[in-house]
């Protein structure tokens, strides 16, 4: 298994109403059209990770556990690497239901969006002093 760490902080912005991605975002603000924005002033974007782990999520078929942190709160959620990954986006890592691949794609079929993120973690998230994780566990 190889494993990354993102840390993260809230924004008086953040929604999390979007049914198919998450996100997590180097920008240092936030609009409330970013519906999927988890997190800004990420401390990593997908072409920050190390070769051996975009090497991980470039086989197809690996499962990718993922957890976002917050204080006391775990939210845990569970996607698939593909072949397709380039993980080249300078700032933005996308966590997606569907298949579809950008650059800013981590990992694809996952099993939860930013709208299933409970409602008491994402009134944290809306709190800029939040410090926040991205655990990245792939198998």
């Amino acid at each position: 298994m190889k494993e990354e760490r993102v840390t993260f902080l809230g924004h008086r912005n953040i929604r999390c109403l979007h049914s198919k991605t998450i996100e997590i975002t180097k920008a240092v603000s936030l609009s409330t059209k970013g519906d999927c924005i988890a997190g800004i002033s990420a401390s990593k974007a997908c072409n920050d990770f190390d070769r051996e782990f975009k090497a991980k999520l470039s086989e197809t078929g690996r499962k990718v556990n993922l957890e976002i942190i917050v204080a006391e709160m775990t939210f845990r959620m569970h996607g698939f690497t593909d072949q397709r990954l380039t993980l080249s986006h300078g700032h933005d890592i996308v966590i997606r239901k569907s298949r579809y691949v950008c650059p800013r794609t981590l990992c694809v079929l996952c099993d939860k969006a930013s709208s299933d993120i409970p409602r008491d973690l994402v009134m944290k998230l809306q709190n800029p002093a939040t410090v926040a994780e991205l655990k990245i566990i792939v198998e």
